[in-house]
């Protein structure tokens, strides 16, 4: 069964606007709307383009032709994450992961002013000529998926030591009204320093600044990160589901691991 063909939206743009609160399917919403060209759209299907995400989309909860769709517009032997109206993929695909995160908003950090920076510490904005040493920071801390091109979707802030980068913090994902704080990175030997919760204060003071607010995702299971963000302002709206899996097509032994998100 092939994808419902798509609408046009109030503002022109093909694709079908979806429905429910943003934060429930916030790939889609986000793809079809102001990171619109960062992707694709076939129908009820999204996905960002590869060199800036592995996220893909649906409109609706996904049947077999809509997984079918995705394949054919991701291609052969991508790792797609489907989060929000998610479903298993249908046989053919390789589930690299299928996990649960929390899903978290700050409402109440957009009224707090980022709080200055220790002393030696320079908070220093990152663009597309920082890539590689921000691909190496990801490298070594894994906070999830990252692409040469992520930079682009906005907001990255980080700090350096000695001319290395040791901490970074951006954002993802912009559903309407709201900015995902992502890819929150600090070097193991700078931890325990209060690097990251600056950065992500500081990533969310853009976004209220914008007039948006900002939410995040974190493992399950990884109480120490969502106790922290508990205690900056950030409150649990829900559980989601994170499913990573492979197009079918791949060629056998070529299977290149992906950290599972979320952040």
């Amino acid at each position: 069964m092939p994808a419902r063909p798509g609408r046009r939206r109030p503002d022109g743009r093909p694709g079908v606007p979806g429905s429910g609160h943003p934060l429930d399917n916030p790939a889609w919403w986000a793809l079809t709307g102001a990171q619109h060209g960062y992707g694709r759209l076939a129908g009820t299907v999204a996905l960002y383009r590869p060199e800036v995400s592995a996220f893909g989309a649906f409109a609706d909860g996904p049947g077999p032709g809509e997984w079918a769709a995705l394949a054919e517009l991701a291609g052969p032997d991508r790792v797609v994450i489907t989060t929000g109206r998610t479903s298993s993929p249908p046989d053919g695909w390789v589930v690299e992961f299928d996990g649960t995160g929390i899903q978290l908003t700050g409402e109440a950090l957009v009224a707090d002013p980022p709080p200055d920076p220790p002393d030696g510490v320079e908070v220093v904005a990152l663009g597309v000529e920082d890539a590689d040493d921000m691909l190496e920071l990801v490298a070594r801390t894994r906070p999830g998926p990252f692409a040469r091109r992520t930079v682009e979707l906005g907001g990255y802030v980080g700090i350096r030591h000695g001319g290395h980068l040791v901490a970074m913090a951006g954002e993802r994902m912009r559903p309407p009204g709201w900015a995902e704080i992502s890819a929150v990175a600090t070097a193991p030997d700078h931890r325990r320093r209060g690097l990251g919760e600056l950065l992500v204060r500081v990533v969310a003071a853009g976004i209220a600044a914008r007039g948006e607010v900002p939410m995040l995702h974190a493992s399950s299971d990884n109480t120490g990160a969502i106790r922290l963000y508990r205690s900056m302002g950030f409150t649990v709206r829900r559980r989601t589901r994170f499913v990573g899996a492979r197009t079918p097509g791949g060629s056998p032994g070529r299977r290149p691991g992906l950290n599972p998100p979320p952040d």
